[in-house]
């Protein structure tokens, strides 16, 4: 029952200069109980987001302003809460590519035109739920962090710090790492990685896995972890050795 009672109220920015593709995206969210506004450039979504009152962003890579990886790039870059905000590319190239940039920038999903309305809504419900635990306030201190070698775990504030840092993770990076925590040492496929921490439906588990695996070892050199804990098996996946 809870999703029920969350998504009718959920606010969605759809950020798209066709007027035809953002009518048919406004309808369909609305017509499945989203608040739904639009906006056709670039950079005045920015200055909308920055007002803090949405919950995803449906967002086109080609923008007549700014493009769409730059708005995503600059969003992830503001301060505060606001940075995770789930964000789902649409793009008129299919590129893989494209789908890696987006990735990389932090995107949560991306759809490529023509597409269905009733999928992409249903991505907005799925990135919506995911998103949901980071930003409903927690009671850290219930659980606590639990040790795992160099690192500790919070679970219930989705954190994990190393010597005492906090690392700065975005979702799919926590979710990777909270993996890769829970059985330390066993190599994980990308399937099963795929699993602990993505929907059904998110496409390319290969490519998506390997991008996140790099951002997130970039940021473990970044904090000063010693070494290089994520280990790659060639066609097996990852392991993590603590």
């Amino acid at each position: 029952m809870l999703p029920a009672m969350i998504e009718p109220v959920a606010h969605v920015l759809v950020v798209e200069d066709e007027a035809a593709i953002a009518e048919t995206v406004l309808y369909a969210l609305r017509s499945e109980g989203f608040t739904a506004s639009h906006c056709p450039l670039g950079g005045q979504a920015l200055e909308w987001l920055r007002q803090g009152r949405f919950d995803l962003v449906v967002l086109d890579v080609g923008l007549p302003d700014l493009g769409g990886f730059e708005v995503c790039r600059r969003l992830r870059a503001l301060p505060g809460p606001i940075a995770q905000l789930p964000v789902i590319f649409l793009t008129a190239r299919n590129d893989e590519i494209d789908r890696v940039l987006g990735l990389e920038l932090g995107a949560d999903d991306y759809m490529a035109k023509p597409f269905s309305p009733r999928e992409l809504v249903a991505r907005v419900r799925a990135r919506l739920r995911r998103a949901l635990p980071a930003a409903t306030p927690s009671s850290v201190a219930a659980e606590g962090w639990q040790r795992r070698g160099g690192f500790e775990i919070d679970h219930e504030g989705h954190r994990i710090r190393h010597a005492g840092t906090l690392l700065d993770l975005t979702r799919y990076e926590y979710a990777l790492m909270a993996a890769l925590l829970q059985r330390p040492g066993a190599i994980l496929s990308r399937a099963q990685l795929m699993d602990r921490g993505w929907d059904a439906d998110a496409g390319s588990a290969d490519r998506t896995v390997d991008t996140h695996v790099k951002t997130l070892r970039a940021k473990l050199r970044a904090a000063n972890v010693p070494g290089d804990p994520i280990r790659t098996h060639r066609g097996l996946g990852y392991a993590l050795e603590t």
